[in-house]
């Protein structure tokens, strides 16, 4: 029996007029959408990304703006109960319809679903928001406090007065951040809509896994907000079966379940670990309907004692795997310039890098649907941070009454997704407790006041999802600790930045043996194409105004600079400079995480931080803004291989320091190569490691066959000390011969080593419907670089070449576009480390 159809509903989306009652401006805007966007398209301000801009535009957000528009309802569309629902207004405004007050937002994580029954008219209506000042909202929030409460010191980089963010809900990173623009953008996103019903309307729905032997039971748990008591027909469909029920409803919330049982069902695996498989839900509330991909899998994470102290791993369908991937931040500071397709693009470059998690970072935001949709496909898991970051939060009644409403409709929005990993209460803000005056001053103050929030988001993800883990904040201990964890490498997981912004030597990632290492970095500039887009050539220099404007940690460009004179030559000019920081970017994190993965299986996961950026400017990303791949990308493709061969030095009776670590630049006494199966099966690989001269030829120094066992990190041989002028180059081969990977290590630094010039030699060819580039040498070339105009990446780069070995590249086209070599051969551009010099 088919259900009836009794809902409708009217999209509000569209052109709307944005105005402000001090300026006099007027302007068209199109909803969803922000002001920035209106006011550029209609020449009101420059581009805020290009030179210095950031400040020009600055009086956009410390401006009060309406948007308007006149909709038309008919007689049916209004025959009903009616919810205008605006799924994210950033971030305080009034909303007003037909010149009523119908509703004031708070929050823009929230949801509105506002009653408007009776205040629609057949034909023309107005509905008008206003959007206060949101950085005076939160100051003067802030002086009535009854105790400070300082906000992150990140707000106050290139001289901004800094804004009191932790007092209103909306993106933390909005007002800028250590890589971010202050724009504190100002708009709604997501669905607009006048929603009508009979009698009540969907909510919320979440489905339970309970997996058996051979079959999953499904507990699909439906909210419906009742406008009157009455009945209503409800209907699931998942994978051929329906459930059609008709329930009685009271006024408010009402919850129903019920229950399906998938027989021999189709497992939901990581990316790189097996399938992703999708049943589709259906849900039907006489005519509103909804749909869901829903992914079958456990996960499960293990925090038990054991011989170190705690382990801290993810079991997925009955295995501990590795977590391989990177910090996730918003797509864009303009939110109307984050779409699907800009979203799509950075994931699959993820998935192509062999990363499975991403940690969404709670300075951002909760995404839109498709984000975790796109998750789902992917096999892209999330470790997901609820918003709060690097400062204090009040814990009064209205603060949490707000965020009990953020957090508990962004649970029950989110929780049907396989790609969620685990809920996170915060990003370092017990840590950050130890650093401001005032916290330091009162710590058993700070630390309540913290344990009122963290505990309610805690219960919240309990009564909410019991099914998954709640991780009390990132870095963190363990529950109820309160401690500064972030030096502890035994137990929780752990936030290393010693190497950057202490400025320890790439070695002492080599110090830490972390359970799980969820944020550590190291800078680059952003590629050389992207700064022509902010950057005249006249600012073409690290330290020029407009530079270091694109560059929001103190003394950033300056440590880039500072550490390339540690392992290389200073570069002969701004574009080799550019060039080489990404190079030293990547051996950077190589450093880490390669040793990290060898004590598999103490460490098990490791999340570098960030892949992408929000603007164009030097940071930590692995990706540039809008989506090219830096050369940190390509390594951590290679680096995060499943299959994989990694060298760890060893220094036997050398002086260390007190960390047991011996000082920078002390050869090895002998090199460990560690084999890494992050596969559920035993491998077989064939290892050939080569000590390789700079100035050309090479020796076997080992060739063998070894066997690595399931999910496990075995030694595989060890070499000697090598001559002043060698390096190890080695590769490995599956059972049938196949090449897994290539991987070298050098002992010294890159300056110590009198690098030839080598002549590299390409040719193009087509193959299987992609272009090839194929790569030949003279003589040893190190990190050689292949670069086309054409937006997309090569199957590998940033390589070691020898004159005995060819390697061909194959590009992948971005954007779902399509390219043959006779496209690309004419903007090839190759280059190498001895060019820089």
């Amino acid at each position: 029996m088919s259900v009836p159809v009794t809902y409708s509903a009217l999209d509000l989306c569209g052109a709307f007029s944005l105005s402000s009652p001090t300026l006099g401006i007027v302007a068209p805007i199109n909803l969803p959408g922000d002001v920035h966007t209106a006011l550029l398209a209609a020449n009101h301000i420059p581009d805020p990304y290009f030179g210095e801009n950031e400040k020009t535009v600055m009086w956009v957000n410390e401006t009060a703006w309406s948007v308007e528009r006149i909709f038309t309802a008919s007689a049916a569309g209004i025959d009903g109960y009616l919810t205008l629902t605006l799924a994210e207004v950033d971030c305080i405004a009034t909303i007003l319809l037909n010149g009523e007050i119908v509703a004031k937002t708070q929050n823009s994580f929230v949801r509105n679903d506002i009653d408007v029954t009776g205040k629609v008219r057949e034909g023309e209506n107005t509905l008008r928001i206003l959007f206060d000042i949101a950085p005076d909202v939160a100051k003067a929030r802030a002086a009535a406090h009854p105790f400070p409460i300082p906000f992150t010191q990140n707000y106050q980089t290139n001289g901004l007065k800094g804004i009191h963010m932790n007092f209103i809900r909306k993106a933390a990173c909005h007002a800028g951040w250590d890589w971010g623009i202050c724009v504190m953008p100002i708009g709604v996103y997501g669905t607009m809509s006048l929603r009508k019903s009979r009698l009540a309307r969907q909510d919320s729905v979440q489905v339970d896994q309970v997996h058996g032997s051979t079959s999953v039971e499904l507990s699909i748990k439906t909210r419906l907000f009742a406008f009157a008591h009455g009945s209503v027909e409800l209907e699931h469909i998942i994978d051929g079966q329906v459930v059609t029920d008709k329930v009685i409803v009271q006024p408010g919330e009402n919850v129903f379940t019920h229950n399906v049982t998938i027989h021999n069902p189709k497992l939901w695996w990581p990316a790189g670990q097996g399938e992703q498989p999708l049943y589709e839900l259906t849900t039907d509330l006489e005519g509103e309907k909804t749909t869901r991909q829903i992914g079958l899998r456990q996960l499960e994470w293990i925090v038990e004692k054991d011989e170190i102290d705690h382990s801290f791993r993810c079991r997925i369908n009955g295995r501990d795997i590795s977590m391989l991937g990177a910090n996730w931040i918003p797509a864009d500071a303009i939110p109307s310039r984050i779409t699907p397709a800009v979203i799509r693009d950075l994931l699959e470059s993820a998935k192509a890098a062999n990363m499975n998690m991403l940690r969404i970072w709670g300075g951002g935001q909760y995404e839109p649907d498709y984000f975790y949709d796109l998750c789902d496909e992917l096999g892209i898991l999330i470790w997901h941070d609820f918003m709060f970051a690097c400062m204090s939060y009040p814990s009064d009644r209205p603060f949490l009454d707000n965020v009990r409403t953020e957090i508990t409709q962004q649970v029950r929005r989110l929780s049907h997704h396989a790609s969620i990993a685990l809920w996170c209460g915060d990003n370092e803000v017990i840590g950050s407790l130890h650093w401001y005056p005032e916290t330091r001053s009162a710590p058993e103050r700070y630390v309540a006041n913290y344990d009122r929030l963290n505990s309610m988001l805690g219960n919240i993800v309990e009564d909410e999802d019991p099914a998954r883990r709640f991780w009390p904040s990132s870095p963190s201990q363990g529950y109820l600790d309160f401690s500064d964890g972030w030096q502890s490498d035994t137990r929780g997981d752990t936030h290393y930045w010693d190497v950057w912004h202490s400025a320890k030597s790439f070695e002492a990632y080599r110090s830490v043996n972390p359970r799980f290492a969820s944020e550590f970095g190291f800078q680059s500039f952003t590629s050389m194409n992207v700064i022509e887009t902010f950057a005249e050539p006249k600012d073409r220099n690290p330290s020029s105004p407009v530079m270091e404007n694109h560059q929001r940690n103190a003394g950033g460009n300056a440590r880039i600079l500072e550490t390339m004179t540690r392992y290389f030559r200073f570069p002969r000019d701004f574009d080799q400079m550019v060039f080489l920081s990404q190079i030293q970017q990547g051996l950077a994190i190589k450093t880490a995480i390669e040793y990290w993965r060898s004590t598999k299986p103490r460490c098990m996961g490791t999340l570098f931080w960030q892949i992408n950026d929000i603007w164009p400017v030097a940071s930590w990303s692995s990706l540039d803004y809008g989506g090219q791949w830096k050369l940190l990308q390509y390594m951590a493709k290679r680096f995060f291989l499943p299959v994989n061969v990694v060298a760890v030095p060893i220094h036997e009776n050398v002086p260390t320091n007190t960390r047991g670590v011996a000082f920078e630049n002390t050869p090895p006494t002998r090199i460990s190569l560690k084999g890494i199966n992050d596969t559920g099966r035993p491998v077989s690989v064939a290892l050939e490691v080569r000590a390789a001269k700079v100035g050309g030829g090479d020796r076997v120094v080992f060739s063998g066959n070894a066997a690595i066992g399931p999910d496990a990190a075995i030694e595989l041989a060890s070499v000697s000390a090598l001559a002043a002028d060698e390096f190890l180059f080695f590769s490995w081969r599956d059972a049938k011969g196949n090449l897994l990977g290539e991987n070298d290590y050098f002992p010294m630094p890159y300056k110590a080593y009198e690098l030839p010039q080598p002549t590299i030699t390409s040719s193009w060819s087509d193959v299987g419907g992609k272009a090839v580039l194929t790569l030949e040498t003279d003589l040893p070339a190190l990190f050689v670089t292949a670069t086309v105009d054409l937006p997309g990446y090569f199957s590998d780069n940033a390589v070691t070449l020898l004159p005995s070995c060819k390697t061909s590249l194959t590009f992948t086209p971005r954007h779902g576009a399509a390219a043959t070599s006779a496209d690309l051969a004419s903007s090839l551009k190759v280059r190498n480390l001895s060019e820089t010099f």
